[in-house]
């Protein structure tokens, strides 16, 4: 990635090393998954909300003040990413005649207290719509490369315009419309639900490098590629097969690598909101 024409945002809390702490429990998070959460979901179909809801009955320590991020090349990486996403998202919502109000991002190490309950960072990287942040513990970064064999620096900024992407439907109501169906529906049918949120998210990251790219020419080659491979080595069934040999669809709550890749790939490829409706989609 070329970050010469970009800013860094200032819309980042570096809470590492300050033992956890924050804001308090109530509502529901979103989240990328790891290979911990994935166990979770696939063998009691449980989605992330509910991980981060059980994880607040949880004890979690008092921390100091969380303060400003960091210089090291991590927190700066993380801080282009963030600008790139705002200033895309900031036009994208200009032109469709809304206002787009800016996440804050916030580095942990280990768990932290959000909105959403207490986050951990076996949890992978998530969004908290109750509090409008997106948690990273950049220690996933490590794990993409190592255990999940999807190393590159586009690969990284996946995972965050992911759960950027989840913030764009928290602002435009897809995700309380979507969590008010879930909690109607059998776990089954809830499922589905989820997966096509994540693919809607997946769908929104390639949208946001379409246009960034376009407006002040981040990629580079072999940029795309590493995005792929980040999604095809957290879909469902990469996951599932990894852990006990076989998939099962039903309990998909993000989608097969093949999914991902198809709706990441959709919104690269035409960089426009409305490609992504998962929702009124016949296949995914």
């Amino acid at each position: 990635m070329r970050f010469d024409n970009s800013r860094e945002s200032d819309n980042v809390e570096d809470r590492r090393g300050s033992g956890g702490g924050g804001l308090p429990v109530g509502g529901r998070g979103i989240g990328i998954g790891t290979i911990v959460l994935a166990l979770v979901a696939m063998y009691f179909g449980v989605d992330p909300s509910v991980v981060l809801n059980q994880a607040a009955q949880a004890p979690a320590p008092v921390s100091r003040p969380a303060g400003p991020p960091a210089n090291d090349a991590e927190s700066k990486f993380v801080r282009h990413v963030l600008a790139e996403t705002e200033d895309t998202w900031k036009q994208l919502f200009q032109a469709g005649g809304r206002q787009y109000v800016e996440p804050t991002l916030v580095l942990f190490s280990g768990a932290t207290r959000t909105a959403c309950g207490v986050g951990q960072a076996a949890m992978g990287p998530f969004y908290c719509p109750a509090d409008q942040k997106v948690y990273i513990d950049l220690s996933f970064y490590q794990e993409l490369k190592s255990r999940f064999h999807a190393p590159g620096d586009f690969a990284q900024a996946y995972v965050i315009a992911h759960e950027v992407g989840h913030h764009v439907q928290n602002l435009l109501g897809i995700s309380a419309k979507v969590q008010a169906a879930r909690e109607r529906a059998g776990e089954r049918e809830a499922n589905a639900l989820s997966v096509r949120l994540e693919l809607q998210a997946d769908c929104l990251a390639g949208v946001w490098a379409k246009n960034a790219d376009q407006a002040r020419g981040i990629l580079e080659a072999g940029d795309v590629d590493e995005a792929l491979r980040a999604a095809t080595a957290i879909g469902d069934d990469t996951l599932q097969k990894q852990a006990q040999g076989y998939a099962v669809p039903d309990s998909f709550t993000h989608g097969s690598a093949e999914q991902r890749v198809r709706w990441f790939r959709r919104g690269m490829e035409s960089g426009q909101l409305t490609a992504c409706n998962t929702f009124q989609a016949k296949g995914l």
